[in-house]
């Protein structure tokens, strides 16, 4: 077997893999910025929030026809009352009691601090409502409970951490409801709901709490990126896309506590009830006013109340970013199973979590995403630092078979049987392994797929700079050879942003190259110095960590050459001398 061909087998099939995982995950990365925050009001007709209906779980709209509003004119227009911890800025709607207002005060929608902060929740009205809500329902006609429109009053508190909201609500008939709402330091409601039966008869109710969201927002497609209705019930993670539910219809399954919510390539809304209720959890689609309406409910357990007794349920909404170390807190304090899954690191999770966290700690260590990028690539060449030697050795030695390999390609050129059968003999005479050369590649391919899914859907390195013009590591180089880096002042089409960071990657493959025999046959040889420049713009859209692990690990693997080649010729030297 041709040994070359066998390498350029090898590097193909890593390309044909790259581009592959390029088409499904990199290209969609440009688009990031543009979907930081959602598009603006029109003057469409939208319905308002839909609710559970008596008992069964299903959503019917709550109010039709409102005209779509502005934010600002949907703000004002309600009775409001703030929320504020540092990281979260917003307000509660009183009527339903609904949280439909909220910004991230930590995530700005560019790299540029002073840029707008990230709006995760909008109010029901506007083109892009977004919102959470806890309530009653009942399947006994002649019980009234508070509806999505019930104007709740404001006993005391606010929702702020190390306080508490306390809203009542009474339906004139001896029931009277309060919500107990407060918030920690991050992302994290706890929501207390208890009803009194002050009447002369039981009543039975039934707890339920939803997310709602009006419109079907981008995404960057299910295979490359999960963003959607999705939650953990009954141990077991449910991914659920916007067209599966249009096509497919409602989702409904039953589990012991869990959680399920709506999540964003970042940022997540996410209902948890109590971990040892059982509820009824329902993904489901609606069209209303010409609109897609998107909703994760459930619907617990009915709760009897007696005459003269008090009933209370305890649930819990997560509304924020997905920071890793945070959602696996939430999960071993509270005891919610895999939380940490509602961030999508795909199916090498076994290896990109893994990855994540050795980053973050060199991070913390360094200060530096781009920094640790580089101290893990370094700990992937040491670790790797064997097999690289042994496949050095055997290029080397390769490269010193070139010429008889050229003899014998010459002396059996129409007999290619025979030549395969002589090279392999001469591979087996002078213990070379034709193939040792491409297990290096071969091994980091996973470790290349891994941070690029840490890269791609961590919080933490969205925007994270590493040094000059490099202000977002999880996104593509922004300078373009073709305008000379800025320097030439007209736009580059996207096909030619070629920053300078990938210009630099392809030079040190092209050295690296050069290190390593080169093969004999010329159209092998023009598809090899090709490679480069093949690289250099598939590179060129991938995000900007990447490259700068690709290129430092093409650094270290040429030190790493030119090393073991001197020390090679030094063995070659004293055994001269001893012989």
């Amino acid at each position: 077997m041709n040994e070359q061909r066998n390498l350029i087998l090898a590097i193909a099939l890593s390309v044909a893999i790259i581009v592959g995982f390029e088409y499904f995950y990199g290209i969609p990365q440009r688009e990031q910025a543009r979907r930081q925050a959602p598009p603006p009001a029109t003057s469409e007709t939208v319905p308002a929030e839909t609710a559970p209906d008596r008992g069964g779980g299903v959503p019917l709209p709550a109010r039709e026809g409102l005209a779509e509003r502005l934010l600002e004119t949907a703000l004002r227009e309600a009775p409001r009352v703030p929320v504020d911890n540092a990281r979260l800025t917003g307000s509660l709607d009183l009527r339903g009691a609904r949280l439909d207002d909220l910004r991230l005060d930590d995530y700005g929608t560019t790299p540029d601090p002073a840029s707008p902060r990230i709006r995760l929740l909008y109010p029901a009205g506007t083109a892009t409502a977004y919102y959470a809500q806890f309530g009653w329902t009942t399947t006994e006609e002649d019980v009234t409970v508070p509806g999505p429109d019930a104007e709740w009053r404001v006993v005391s508190g606010r929702v702020a951490p190390g306080e508490e909201l306390v809203l009542r609500w009474e339906n004139g008939a001896g029931l009277v409801f309060e919500q107990r709402i407060t918030v920690d330091e991050d992302y994290m409601f706890r929501v207390v709901r208890t009803v009194e039966n002050r009447g002369d008869r039981p009543v039975t109710l039934y707890p339920y709490g939803l997310v709602a969201r009006h419109g079907t927002p981008e995404t960057l497609g299910y295979y490359i990126l999960h963003e959607g209705p999705l939650g953990v019930l009954d141990g077991t993670l449910k991914e659920i896309d916007y067209d599966e539910l249009v096509e497919d219809g409602p989702v409904t399954l039953e589990s012991t506590g869990g959680w399920l919510g709506i999540t964003d390539k970042y940022w997540l809304v996410a209902l948890i009830p109590d971990q040892d209720a059982r509820v009824r959890a329902g993904f489901r689609h609606l069209v209303r006013g010409g609109r897609p309406v998107y909703q994760s409910d459930f619907v617990r357990d009915p709760v009897t109340v007696a005459p003269g007794g008090r009933a209370e349920v305890v649930d819990r909404l997560f509304a924020g970013a997905k920071e890793v170390e945070l959602l696996d807190r939430y999960q071993a304090e509270l005891g919610i199973p895999l939380f940490d899954r509602a961030v999508d690191f795909g199916w090498f999770y076994f290896l990109t979590k893994p990855i994540f966290y050795i980053l973050h700690y060199l991070y913390k260590w360094t200060g530096n995403y781009g920094v640790a990028i580089l101290v893990m690539t370094l700990l992937v060449r040491l670790v790797l630092f064997p097999l690289a030697n042994k496949s050095f050795r055997a290029m080397n030695r390769m490269k010193k078979l070139q010429p008889e390999m050229m003899r014998l390609r010459e002396l059996y050129e129409h007999d290619k049987m025979r030549l395969n059968q002589e090279l392999m003999e001469l591979y087996r005479r002078e213990k070379v392994n034709p193939m040792a050369g491409c297990l290096p590649i071969l091994v980091q391919i996973p470790i290349f797929f891994a941070l690029y899914k840490v890269l791609f859907v961590s919080i933490e390195m969205r925007h994270a700079p590493f040094f000059g013009w490099i202000r977002d590591l999880s996104a593509p180089d922004p300078t373009s050879v073709f305008n000379l880096f800025g320097l030439l002042p007209w736009d580059v089409p996207s096909f030619l942003q070629v920053g300078a960071l990938p210009v630099l990657m392809g030079l040190t493959m092209w050295l690296q190259q050069k290190l390593n025999p080169q093969p004999a046959d010329p159209v092998q040889a023009k598809v090899m110095n090709l490679l480069p420049v093949m690289f250099t713009f598939l590179f060129a859209t991938f995000p900007a960590g990447l490259v700068l692990y690709w290129t430092w690990s093409n650094v270290l693997s040429i030190a790493q050459q030119w090393a073991l080649r001197w020390q090679m010729e030094r063995e070659e030297r004293a055994a001269a001398r001893a012989g």
